[in-house]
Order: C-alpha cells, then sequence, then structure tokens
C-alpha cells in the first residue's frame, strides 16, 4: 500500500487499484473529540453526529467524491452482500449485508472497521468494483468466494480477471481467539495450516486473518490478491481497534469508486 495526505487526512492506497478512486483512511484529520481522535467514522459510538458528518464530508472531498452519492450497509457480521445501484432515499445504509458491488461510476462504496479486515475487488475488464467486511465470522463463512461468486453471477466476471486487496485489519500476533473459531476456521478451511498459530507458552490460538482471507479468495479463483500487512493492533496512533483499545474506540472507513 502507499500512504497519502490529503487535506490533512491520511490514508493507504492498493497499487491494485491505481486506477480508482479509493483508499484506507486512517484515523487521523478528523473533527472527533477525546478517545475517538479524530477521523471516527462510526456513527454508533457515541460520537457527535456532527462531528461524524464532517469528517465524511472531508472523507469524500478529499478523493474528489460526492457524499450523497454514497452507499453503505449496516454491517453485522455476515456473509451477505448486495448489489448496489444506488444510495438508499431516507435513510444512510442500503440493507443488513458486509458485501457489496457495483459496476455504477460515481456510487462509491464505503464500510467502516475496527480490526475486521476490509476486502476490495476490482474487475478491470467488466468495470466492477466491490468492498467486505471481514470479521472472523464473515471469513469462516467464506465472504470473499461470496463476493467472487456475486461478481460472477450479476456482472459475468471472471474470476482470474477480478484484483483483489486485503486491507488493514488485526494481525495474526494480537488476534487470539477460542476453541470454537478454531474449529470454525477448521471447518469452513478443511485445515489450520498457516491459519491459526499457537502460543509456546499457554498454548492460546492465534487467528490469521490475512492469509485466511487470501486462501478463500484464491480458492475461488482470484490469482491476484494484494496483502497489505498492516496490523491495527500494533498502529493505535493510525488505525482505530477494538481489541487493542478494549472496545473504547471509533471506527475507520475504507472507500472505493469507479
Amino acid at each position: 500500500m502507499i500512504a497519502h495526505t490529503r487535506a490533512s487526512l491520511r490514508y493507504y492506497a492498493f497499487e491494485t487499484f491505481a486506477e480508482l478512486r479509493h483508499g484506507v483512511f486512517t484515523r487521523l484529520g478528523g473533527m472527533s473529540q477525546a478517545h475517538l481522535h479524530s477521523l471516527n467514522l462510526g456513527g454508533n459510538v457515541g460520537d457527535e453526529e456532527g462531528a461524524v458528518a464532517e469528517n465524511y464530508r472531508r472523507l469524500f472531498a478529499s478523493l474528489d467524491l460526492q457524499v450523497e452519492r454514497a452507499c453503505s450497509v449496516w454491517q453485522v457480521h455476515s456473509k451477505d452482500c448486495i448489489v448496489v445501484d444506488q444510495p438508499a432515499e431516507g435513510r444512510h445504509w442500503i440493507a443488513r449485508a458486509d458485501g457489496m458491488v457495483t459496476a455504477h461510476p460515481n456510487t462509491p462504496l464505503v464500510m467502516r472497521f475496527a480490526d475486521c479486515t476490509p476486502l476490495f475487488f476490482y474487475d478491470p475488464i467488466q468495470r466492477v468494483i466491490g468492498i467486505a467486511h471481514a470479521g472472523w465470522r464473515g471469513t469462516v463463512q467464506g465472504i470473499g468466494g461470496q463476493m467472487i461468486r456475486l461478481m460472477v453471477e450479476t456482472y459475468g466476471c471472471v474470476p482470474h480477471q477480478i484484483r483483489a486487496a486485503i486491507g488493514p485489519s488485526i494481525g495474526p500476533d494480537h488476534y487470539q481467539v477460542g476453541d470454537e473459531v478454531v474449529e470454525a476456521v477448521r471447518a469452513h478451511f478443511g485445515t489450520l495450516e498457516g491459519l491459526v498459530s499457537y502460543d509456546a507458552w499457554d498454548y492460546s490460538a492465534y487467528l490469521n486473518l490475512w492469509a485466511a482471507n487470501e486462501l478463500d479468495l484464491r480458492r475461488s479463483g482470484v490469482n491476484h490478491v494484494e496483502v497489505a500487512g498492516i496490523c491495527t493492533a500494533c498502529h493505535t496512533d493510525e488505525f482505530y481497534s477494538h481489541r487493542a483499545e478494549q472496545g473504547k474506540t471509533g471506527r475507520f472507513a475504507g472507500v472505493i469508486s469507479l
């Protein structure tokens, strides 16, 4: 990923998607106060409504996108993905889901994160984009593969022509999980190799969300996957982290637009 600073906002862009307006925005350059400092995009974390609205305005202005055209979802840790044509009238979210795809220009797709994995998609042949939110539940339900299937079924995309990218999220050294998560990983992937590691001292399990989502995408026929490799729990100076900040935190955003 390549770091950019524009109008006091710092964000990271994928080399894979250089021709698109997109970015994973850090927590820097916004209006939010106290522990939410400063570019909080979460509307349900105790922030002032006016601050969140101004943060969105700044985010979209930095990419020269229209905030009124932005499309989002109510994220519910599922594998549900939807096709987006335009923003929902009268509310900020279109549906309860964790993935969106579109072929419409000037239709920015935006989602929020604070340790879960941002997944980005682009088919340069069919001109289709997508974004998904993959926590451990979405990962073990195969949301990455679900996004690929939706792009194929809706727009005639060919999996090996789709470019995918995995954004900043909690890294494999910080994401301790319980037995139920380990078994869910085993059930979906058929293996734990490269996906779950164990601490040598207390044998506690750690999940590698980057590797798990990359494996899911490659099994779905995607050949090109760019992995940011940036751990949100290690970099709370730039990103919100639910784990590292014990739940008292905001949400950073990922956005992509044709």
